[in-house]
């Protein structure tokens, strides 16, 4: 059987045990069925795993040795992606996916034709559904550091987010005159390491959004022939980057060395 995988936030430098609370107790004791001696790796979404073996169970906790310790380095290309929220359930598919693609950062967008509206109280709801969304796919997938799901901001507000070195992108079915695979290797962008890419909703982006993206330095840019559901987007942006930057090649797993 594989070895669980278990996310502890916050694990000090210098323990040697880790305790799990209730929630984490339940999935390896009655889920599992996990027992004493049985090994289980935990990361606290921060780039560091632990080995440890289960040393025993408590009424409200289980009790783990750690074995070992190992920070995980993992790709150096950055990707942020704004991603306008789509309707129904297609954002948590987008984070799930997006996730085990190596995605860094994830910033939900009300623009223009979003569907969904989000009163306060619910936008706090869903934001946090998200990121235990992230969790447990970083979990499944393997990854040892979490990707940070910003809270939801409106498409005005997110143009000026982007950092000096972000090679900024935003995807538009209109756009005639340049295309991802010609931008990716253009000399000035085929050794960026850091993205931040916007994808519409399922109306797309309107003009005037696409004018204020340019006006604060993003390249409007065209996938081709097809248009694209925005889930599919996100999906094969961030394939693609990943491909071109080597994710998918033997040497790209994440290395592993002694903390």
């Amino acid at each position: 059987m594989t070895t669980p995988r278990i996310y502890v936030p916050r694990i000090s430098d210098d323990v040697d045990h880790v305790a799990l609370g209730n929630d984490n107790l339940n999935y390896i004791k009655n889920v599992l069925r996990l027992k004493p001696g049985d090994p289980v790796t935990v990361f606290d979404g921060r780039q560091f795993e632990y080995e440890t073996i289960i040393d025993h169970f408590s009424s409200d906790s289980a009790i783990l040795t750690i074995t070992e310790k190992k920070e995980i380095r993992h790709s150096e290309i950055r990707i942020t992606l704004a991603q306008s929220i789509p309707k129904a359930g297609k954002m948590e598919f987008i984070i799930q996916k997006a996730t085990e693609l190596g995605i860094t950062t994830i910033i939900p967008v009300l623009s223009r034709r979003s569907i969904p509206k989000f009163p306060g109280n619910k936008m706090t709801a869903k934001v946090s559904r998200w990121r235990k969304i992230a969790v447990e796919a970083s979990r499944q997938c393997g990854r040892a550091v979490i990707p940070d799901i910003r809270d939801i901001v409106s498409f005005d507000d997110m143009v000026r987010l982007p950092g000096d070195n972000d090679c900024r992108i935003i995807f538009w079915e209109e756009e005639t005159t340049r295309d991802f695979k010609t931008m990716l290797h253009n000399d000035t962008v085929k050794n960026r390491k850091d993205f931040f890419i916007v994808v519409g909703p399922e109306g797309g982006f309107t003009r005037e959004e696409v004018e204020s993206a340019r006006a604060n330095g993003f390249a409007s840019v065209t996938l081709g022939t097809y248009i694209l559901r925005t889930e599919t987007v996100a999906l094969a942006v961030l394939s693609i980057l990943q491909y071109e930057r080597g994710m998918f090649g033997a040497s790209a797993k994440g290395e592993h060395s002694d903390a």
